[in-house]
């Protein structure tokens, strides 16, 4: 296994890998968030923990990204039990998505029609994909919420495909419940996200220092998909 990011030195970057991951981490994080945002300005349903987030929302009249940021520390918390060790990527990822989120809610319409809905869904599945590329592949660490599903799989030996269907299950019930919209949008999001991700990754993979392999995600389980 690979040194944590976090505990490379930058003396040991020469050729400016540090700068390019910390850009495509706070690119990816804001991606993340306006992609979320489409979500919901598509009102054709949500991935699943937006799906919890809107659910919140509803009830708490908070912003959904205030209420992001809210359950992203909160499961963060979750982590030390767990004995789960954050990075930069981490704790970035509790607040940039949420603030990413509000801010592109406040300036991309509600779309009404099915002409737009749809496109706009679509546009928000791609960005998602993009957007989980470029996160990863920056090597900081993973997010609040993939953090616990790995720990998870860790402290009961149960798969990370177990522990990801249960803990998604229990936060889509629960958002549905509380008034979170699911829908095509969701299903969609299911079944592309896995492809999309792969795919962006090796796209935006940052070149070793050596020159010779590539660094995706550090500590990534072998077949998980991570995502903030």
């Amino acid at each position: 296994m690979q040194d944590s990011p976090l505990r490379q030195s930058p003396l040991r970057d020469p050729n400016g890998r540090l700068a390019r991951r910390l850009i495509q981490l706070y690119v990816g994080l804001v991606l993340y968030g306006a992609s979320a945002a489409l979500f919901v300005q598509a009102g054709l349903g949500l991935e699943p923990w937006g799906v919890l987030h809107q659910g919140l929302a509803e009830l708490t009249g908070l912003t959904i990204g205030v209420v992001s940021i809210v359950v992203g520390a909160a499961v963060l918390l979750l982590w030390i039990p767990l004995r789960q060790r954050p990075g930069l990527g981490t704790v970035s990822n509790v607040f940039v998505v949420g603030l990413a989120m509000d801010g592109t809610l406040a300036w991309v319409p509600e779309a009404r029609a099915l002409a737009v809905q749809v496109p706009l869904l679509l546009a928000g599945i791609v960005l998602n994909g993009v957007a989980t590329g470029l996160y990863i592949a920056a090597s900081f660490g993973p997010g609040p919420r993939d953090g616990l599903m790995t720990g998870l799989h860790r402290r009961t030996g149960r798969s990370i495909r177990l522990m990801r269907t249960a803990v998604e299950v229990a936060v889509v019930v629960t958002g549905f419940a509380l008034g979170g919209t699911i829908g095509v949008g969701t299903l969609l999001y299911a079944v592309a996200i896995g492809p999309l991700a792969q795919l962006f990754l090796r796209v935006f993979a940052v070149p070793a220092a050596s020159g010779g392999s590539t660094v995706v995600a550090t500590g990534t389980p072998q077949g998980a998909i991570l995502r903030p």
